[in-house]
This record gives C-alpha cells, structure tokens and sequence, in this order.
C-alpha cells in the first residue's frame, strides 16, 4: 500500500517534502538555491550593488514572501533583471557633489535603490485594488500591448553596455554565450535550467586559466563577515543632506519599470499554479503575492541590495522534481543567508572579469527583449487596430529614441529641484495614458485559471522546460 501511495506521488507532484526524508529534502533545497544562483549575483556584478547583501536579502526576502502567502506558494524570489537600466541610469548621471567634485556610481547607487524601494511600494497599491476591485478590472490599465513593448526597451536600452563589456575581451565572453546556447538549447535535465550558472564557471574557468582574472582581492577577504555596510543603503543618503532633485529623479525614472516586473510577477504566479496544479490567484489571492513581493523588493533595496521577482528557474526545478513542497524553497532561502556571510564567496564572484559578465549579459538583455515579443505574440494583440500600432510605436521610440539622444534624457525644474526623466519612464506613461483614453480596448484576465503574460524576466521559459 505504501509503495503504490509514493508511486502516486511520484506522478502528481509532492506536495509533503517530508516524506522523503530530511537529507533528500536539502539536497532539494541546495538545488533550488543554485539554480537561483547564477542570475541573482549577476545583478549586482553588472550594478555595482553587494553579493552578499544579494544573497541575503534574496534569502529573507522569499521568507517573508512565504509568510505572507500563508507559505502555499513554492515560489523563490531573486534578484530582477528589469530594473537593471533604472540603476545604470541613476548611477551614470553626472551630479556634482558641494565641494564641485562629481558624485561616484558608488555614491548615487543609494539613490538608485530609493527609488526601486518606491517601485516596490507600488505593488502593494495594485494589491489593494486588485482586492477591492478585482483583477480583471485592474488588468485593463495594463494590457500587454502596454507591457509588451516597455519590456523590449528595457531590454534594447540594456544592450548597449552589454556590448561594452564583451570588448574587454571577446574570446571570454563568447565562451559564456555559447555555454549558455548549449546547455538551453542541447541540455538536459537540471543542464537546462542551469544554463546561466554553468556559462559563468566554463568562461570564469578559462578566463582563469588564461591568466584573465585577478585573485587579489580573494586572498584579503575574510571567511566571515556583515554582508550589508550602511554606506550602501539608503538610510545613509538621510543621514547627511539629500538631494532632493536627484531623489525626485529616480522615484521618476525607475517607478514606472514596476509596471513590468508586476506583469511579470502575475505570469509567473500563474505560471507556478499551472506547475502545481493549485490556484494560487485565488488562493492565497494575487494581492497577498504582490504584497510579499513588493515588501521583499522595498526592504531589500533600502539595505542596498536589487530588486526581488518570483524566480522562473526555480519553477522549472518544480516542472523536473515534481516535488511542490514550499518548505524545500524555505531551505533554499536559508542557504542563501548563509552563504551572505562568507565575503571570501563574494570576493571570488567579485573577481569575475567584465567579458564573462557581458557574454552572460548579452543573452540576457536580449532574452528581456525576447520575453516582450513573446508577451505580445501569446496573447494574441491585434496589430490590425490602429489603438495598438500607436501605442506600441510611441513607448519604443519615446524609450529607446530618448535614452539615446544627446541629452538622454527629458530634464525639467521644479522650483530648486533639478527631474530628469529617462526615456523608460515618459513611454511607459505615454503607453498607459492612450490605453486608457483609447477606445478599443480588448484584454480580459480570467482570474479562475490565471492568464500567462509571458514577462517572465528571470531567463527561463517554463513552457520551454515543460517541454
């Protein structure tokens, strides 16, 4: 009878962890947390924000998510790709300091993170109208001909930099992208959820053995330490004299590039019910995962670590172990803190050279974009209707045309404040105006079975791992 009720479970998924024992259900949760691994530190290697704050706040900030979410959904948040140009935007402005010095990246960096904690706070306000009003109301704001092409420019707007980074050495970084092409395309099993992790060792690796890497700063480290100083976090830009144009400016920027991580958090919670076979839009309810969600990414931001979204190679790893229990993304949660208080783990990542970051980079960015165009062709928008080629065409030429003009931005005062607003932030209002005030508009979310928005930003594709 036992037998016949594991060979059961085998094939509906498990959703007791338990019953496997305690050293299979860390072997689980050790697998989770590296699949999570290889995008996650990448943003703050491309951004200049902390590993070990990363890692940290990626750990509590999914545990707070599962408290929130009555701890019924098996969902791992890290770090998200989508708010990687509101940082280089802010960290690559030139603002000069009291004494006429210019402000470092290191020092506009806390700026850059008030204004994704803010964008954070966003999701709690569609939380809420999503419970008053429902979602399929709230859902017409933003349809995917809005978010569609606000994720190809996030991506197109990315590329540049990308591109940068593989100069410094091209061999290395075409080494990371035909690893990732091979284990996505080829791989088999935890290789194709894997594909970003493995690119970063096979080009860190030959990047090392051609004498491409400097382990100086690894030999220094210490094997134990605070994974967040307060000069990083937002707290410290308060403790001194702020700048209230430069604040201003950021909240503008990056607070519309929410738009599109929550459209991506809704396809990725729909995404894992799909996995599981439980409704997790009505049960524990979009506005609970959104709150979770949206609080992880505000706390991690004020202490000077990215963005959190719900991870899509950590729903892939469901798709493979059928093992659905949220305890085993629990476990992955706490190996991650853990792994935060090690500097000499932060220090070998810190030493991976820029061409590997930009190979790994350049399949990304153009994966966001990808991720918008598959957005637009599964939901199936009609680009016979006038009201979508208008809107589409102005959020991508506002978006990209602006970010790169000569001025790269649209800068205006506000009595002795200085806003400058990016080309990200006027397309994504623009596109969201004229869906409004446009008649025609066609987009239903079915809130029973959940509706796949295809903004899945974190790499992997659960379609393409189902199948």
């Amino acid at each position: 009878m036992s037998e016949n009720k594991k060979e059961i479970l085998g094939e509906q998924g498990i959703y007791d962890a338990k019953t496997l024992g305690t050293p299979k259900m860390l072997i689980l949760g050790l697998q989770h947390m590296f699949a999570m691994f290889g995008s996650t530190v990448l943003v703050p290697l491309i951004t200049g924000l902390s590993v070990s704050a990363t890692l940290l706040f990626a750990g509590l900030g999914t545990l707070l998510f599962h408290l929130i979410t009555k701890k019924k959904v098996p969902a791992f948040l890290g770090s998200s790709f989508a708010f990687l140009t509101g940082y280089g935007t802010i960290a690559g402005l030139a603002v000069a300091r009291g004494d006429g010095e210019m402000m470092t990246r290191e020092e506009l960096l806390p700026y850059a993170c008030f204004g994704v904690a803010l964008a954070g706070l966003l999701y709690l306000v569609l939380a809420i109208l999503f419970k008053v009003f429902g979602a399929n109301r709230v859902m017409k704001f933003f349809p995917p001909i809005v978010t569609g092409p606000i994720i190809i420019a996030i991506g197109l707007n990315l590329s540049y930099s990308a591109i940068n980074s593989c100069s410094s050495n091209w061999p290395i970084a075409l080494v990371a992208i035909i690893a990732i092409i091979l284990c996505n395309i080829w791989g088999k099993g935890m290789v194709k959820i894997l594909p970003i992790l493995i690119g970063v060792i096979v080009s860190y690796a030959v990047a090392a053995l051609t004498g491409n890497v400097d382990f100086s700063g690894v030999a220094s480290a210490p094997w134990v330490g605070l994974p967040v100083k307060y000069s990083n976090t937002v707290f410290s830009i308060f403790s001194g004299t702020p700048r209230s144009g430069l604040l201003i400016t950021s909240a503008i920027t990056i607070v519309p590039i929410a738009i599109a991580t929550m459209m991506e958090h809704i396809g990725d919670v729909s995404a894992i019910s799909s996995t599981v076979n439980r409704n997790f839009i009505k049960d524990p309810g979009l506005h609970r995962t959104l709150t979770g969600d949206g609080l992880a990414t505000t706390i991690a931001s004020l202490f000077g670590a990215p963005a959190n979204t719900t991870y899509g190679e950590n729903t892939g790893v469901l798709t493979l172990t059928r093992v659905f229990d949220p305890l085993v993304i629990r476990l992955a949660a706490y190996f991650a803190i853990l792994m935060s208080f090690c500097p000499k783990f932060s220090a070998i990542i810190e030493a991976m050279p820029s061409a590997t970051v930009g190979g790994i980079s350049l399949v990304l960015y153009g994966m966001i974009s990808a991720v918008g165009v598959r957005n637009i062709v599964e939901t199936r928008v009609d680009f016979t209707k006038s009201r979508n080629v208008i809107i589409a065409a102005l959020i991508l030429v506002l978006s990209i045309g602006i970010n790169y003009s000569d001025a790269g931005a649209i800068a205006f005062s506000v009595g002795s404040a200085n806003i400058s607003l990016s080309g990200l932030a006027v397309g994504s209002l623009v596109g969201i105006i004229l869906n409004a005030i446009l008649p025609g508009k066609d987009y239903n979310f079915n809130e029973d079975t959940g509706s796949e928005t295809g903004a899945d930003l974190s790499g992997i594709s659960e379609k393409e791992i189902e199948k």
